[in-house]
């Protein structure tokens, strides 16, 4: 049986790169195994007729190829001296440099590659935030950046055979503020918890897919999380990596207390901010996880308003941080669709996964010893929008109070995500969890 595509984001953004006849060389950034080998790969074979392919992880020979410079002459003449196979024909050859983190030092080539102008560039890996500083004085404007995430729900929705005509309707649903028919909550409330418990990691879908099943899918997620493990033994450096390991095992044992805020203190024993603010640093550089500032007030703008020793911290990927619970939640999950004590935390993560995915930062805000509290903001050009996760039905108090007062003046209208359908009331905008990955695409017309 031949292989399943996973169609992604990314295809319609390299076709989009490649008709551009001003690009630049491409840095596809993400974490491990998010699929972004096989989807350059998918797009080479069908846009190019030579490829060459160049892994400095499965053969480090290749990191000799700047011994006589970094002009593009120079590293296509030592590429064909090692192998004499390969193919450079201007303008019919992609080259792409996979495993970037292992040697960054090619970026400097990419300059030169641009005023070569003969031959397209791709470079992409894995924890290229640890690296990028160095990257990025490398190769500053003859470079063009993507991040890549692992599968968001639209594109689970594609790998399950929806179209994207489905998609469209769903955001046709939430502009005309139009219930869900009974089938389709139950449809697609069900594809989303399946979501939810799967995550996005590509292996893990295709084996769902393949399988119709959930068979075998928590083993692949286990051993992704010891690959990710064995990253930080591999590239954190010295003492860091225990810390940084002790920051990871606990997000989400942290998630699930009430007051999600991560606090250092529970990490180990005397543990201090400052001893540890560069592992949460590094996990987040790795694309690992994903920081939501406390904002110091609920106002605009965002940027710069916030305490960076206040943060609640989330998993990149919704389904590894399943994969993580106690072997009793994880079981409670999969047979009883039933999370207890982590049903807060599970839709938290996966609406600010959403949101991530979606290009916002995540802030959310806690007033002094008040019980005001709130989830997320997201702005549009003109306000600022609250977003709360409900695990259980119930009255969003703070949300109504951000709405209401006049203190918060940046503030008209909120959005709640719960299990229920839309609705709206005292403009608060109520939409089901499986809606979260439109609400960029709903608040452009807003």
């Amino acid at each position: 049986m031949s292989e399943i595509y996973l169609y992604r984001k990314i295809d319609d953004y390299l076709s989009t790169w490649k008709n551009d006849s001003h690009r630049k060389p491409l840095i596809v950034k993400g974490p491990r195994q998010i699929g972004k080998t096989e989807s350059i790969r998918h797009f080479a074979d069908h846009h190019y007729k030579n490829i060459i392919y160049i892994n400095f992880v499965e053969e480090p020979k290749y990191k000799l190829i700047t011994e006589d410079g970094y002009k593009a002459e120079d590293i296509i003449r030592n590429i064909s001296r090692m192998d004499p196979s390969k193919r450079f024909e201007a303008g019919e050859t992609l080259i792409f440099f996979d495993e970037l983190q292992e040697y960054p030092d090619i970026a400097t080539a990419l300059k030169f590659f641009k005023i070569d102008g003969r031959f397209d560039v791709i470079c992409s890996g894995s924890l290229l935030g640890i690296h990028y500083k160095r990257i990025e004085s490398n190769s500053v404007g003859y470079k063009t950046d993507y991040n890549m995430f692992s599968m968001d729900f639209e594109e689970f929705l594609w790998a399950k055979g929806y179209e994207k005509a489905s998609i469209l309707n769903m955001l046709e649903h939430m502009e005309k503020q139009q219930p869900f028919n009974e089938a389709e909550m139950k449809v697609y409330g069900s594809l989303f918890l399946d979501y939810c418990i799967l995550g996005g990691m590509p292996a893990v879908v295709k084996e769902y897919i393949e399988k119709g099943t959930f068979e075998g899918t928590l083993e692949i997620q286990r051993q992704l999380l010891e690959d990710y493990r064995e990253d930080i033994r591999k590239y954190a450096d010295g003492l860091d990596q225990g810390r940084i390991l002790n920051v990871f095992e606990q997000i989400p044992v942290q998630l699930a207390k009430d007051n999600k805020k991560f606090q250092i203190s529970k990490v180990a024993g005397g543990a201090r901010f400052k001893d540890y603010r560069g592992c949460i640093e590094w996990l987040q550089d790795a694309g690992m996880i994903h920081i939501c500032y406390c904002l110091n007030f609920p106002e605009l703008p965002l940027r710069g308003n916030y305490d960076d020793t206040k943060y609640k911290i989330y998993f990149f990927d919704t389904g590894l941080f399943v994969a993580m619970l106690d072997e009793e939640a994880q079981e409670d999950l999969r047979a009883n669709k039933n999370l207890g004590v982590y049903k807060g935390a599970l839709y938290e993560n996966i609406v600010g996964e959403a949101l991530t995915k979606s290009g916002y930062a995540l802030y959310y805000y806690k007033k002094g010893d008040s019980t005001l509290e709130e989830d997320f903001f997201v702005r549009t050009k003109e306000s600022l929008l609250p977003v709360e996760v409900k695990a259980a039905r119930g009255t969003a108090k703070s949300l109504r109070t951000l709405i209401q007062s006049e203190k918060y003046p940046d503030i008209r209208h909120g959005i709640k995500f719960t299990a229920g359908n839309i609705g709206v009331s005292d403009n608060i905008y109520t939409f089901p969890y499986f809606c979260a990955f439109l609400l960029k695409d709903y608040l452009k017309r807003f």
